[in-house]
């Protein structure tokens, strides 16, 4: 038997129609999450919307 760690990477692996992710927590422990294909997309959307919006200072001018 393994031991019960936070230890490790981001995970997802596919189990299944379904997307399994682990997600190491801080202080110890695993956050494990079962996503079907249409709801790790959709997470996917907005997790990416964050990193492609404009910010104000990369739309002033000097």
């Amino acid at each position: 038997m393994r031991p019960r760690t936070g230890d490790g990477p981001l995970e997802a692996v596919k189990e299944g129609q379904n997307i399994v992710m682990r997600i190491p927590l801080e202080g110890g422990g695993r956050l494990v999450v079962e996503l079907t294909p249409e709801e790790a997309s959709a997470l996917a959307d907005a997790l990416n919307a964050p990193a492609e919006a404009e910010t104000p200072a990369e739309t002033e001018q000097p």
